[in-house]
């Protein structure tokens, strides 16, 4: 232990990011073990290293006592006073007890230390490197298949996209690039575990607050997302700022905005639509692309009854009820939607039976 070893921890500290400091103390309390070891465990061991040269120091601590109990651990005031005057009864004197051969033993020690705490700090540099990027999105390459899970590495370590977190219409071949979105991040023995996903409604969130700056400001707010992954995705925006389009940001000019990340989700198709305090006119903009004529709802129970023109009703309801159940989750509200002949035909039947149960009356 001396100035060279001063110097290779420095340079750990400039190439690892690890603290000069924060290797010394490891190594001090690794040797404080090792000296209670040697001594036996009743003896208050106190290990110090120079910063400068690498001189290592042992010391016993015992504490100035009138009357002796337990030597290990005290002093008299008299023995205690013949070093230095200034001691006084409950005070703690360090007395130097380096064995000889010493510098070996703490040598090899310092060896394991230096390897562990690098292992751990390294872990603990790349978990907080990685948890700060939690519930937000990262550039990944495909690796391989695991099982029913795909390996995607982010850089410095490798993720897992779970079976669940996945679009099955997405094909992840090999050294294919992909944006992620982190769900959690994990520390465990072996390094942190990163858990990402492809179908997250949030990974459209975020790409819409990297792609629209009015989004990433603040004057354009998402105020909802529902999405099927793969599919379709439904956005609910609104602008803090009447002199700003909120849909017209996000679809950008030429549609170029959502353009990219209508690529980057593979095709992928989103409806962009105004939010609005009135659930009426939200219910309405929710169902876009189809036309609405009516909208009756029922705010205690969450519930609306709509209205649409004969020839919209497919595309009010969507393939196997797609775009209905989009608006509905986008919404949060239950919506029944029925074509103009439809209402009529039900008004129809029922003014028949009330016309009947006055016959039967009379």
């Amino acid at each position: 232990m001396n100035a060279e070893f001063i110097e290779a921890l420095e340079q750990i500290e400039k190439d690892k990011g690890i603290g000069k400091e924060v290797l010394i103390e490891a190594i001090e309390t690794s040797l404080v073990t090792a000296c209670k070891n040697h001594y036996g465990t009743s003896h208050n061991i106190k290990v110090e290293i120079d910063n400068e040269n690498g001189d290592i120091s042992v010391y016993a601590e015992k504490e100035v006592v009138e009357e002796i109990e337990d030597d290990q651990v005290e002093i008299t005031l008299e023995d205690a006073k013949a070093m230095d005057q200034r001691y006084a009864i409950g005070d703690i004197v360090n007395i130097e007890i380096t064995p000889k051969n010493f510098g070996r033993i703490a040598a090899q020690k310092a060896k394991q230390v230096v390897v562990q705490k690098i292992r751990e700090e390294e872990r603990k540099v790349l978990f907080n490197q990685y948890y700060e990027k939690e519930k937000d999105i990262i550039t990944g390459i495909i690796q391989r298949r695991m099982g029913k899970n795909v390996v995607i590495n982010l850089g410095k370590v490798d993720a897992v996209l779970g079976e669940t977190e996945q679009v099955q219409s997405e094909p992840y071949n090999p050294n294919e690039r992909y944006k992620v979105y982190i769900v959690e991040v994990k520390d465990t023995t072996k390094g942190p575990k990163i858990l990402v996903s492809r179908s997250h409604p949030d990974l459209v969130k975020r790409l819409f607050e990297q792609e629209v700056p009015e989004i990433y400001e603040g004057i354009v707010e998402i105020k909802s997302i529902s999405r099927e992954a793969g599919s379709r995705t439904k956005l609910a925006v609104h602008s803090m700022d009447s002199d700003v389009d909120s849909v017209g940001s996000c679809v950008g000019q030429n549609g170029a905005r959502v353009n990219v990340i209508v690529n980057e989700l593979r095709g992928e198709k989103i409806d962009i639509v105004t939010w609005s305090e009135d659930a009426k006119v939200y219910i309405q903009n929710a169902l876009s692309p189809a036309k609405v004529v009516t909208v009756d709802v029922n705010e205690e129970e969450k519930t609306a009854k709509v209205v649409v023109p004969d020839y919209q009703l497919s595309l009010a309801i969507g393939k196997q009820g797609q775009n209905a159940r989009l608006a509905a989750r986008l919404t949060g509200y239950k919506i029944d939607i029925k074509s103009e002949s439809q209402v009529k035909e039900t008004h129809f039947i029922e003014d028949e039976t009330q016309e009947t149960q006055e016959t039967e009356e009379v």
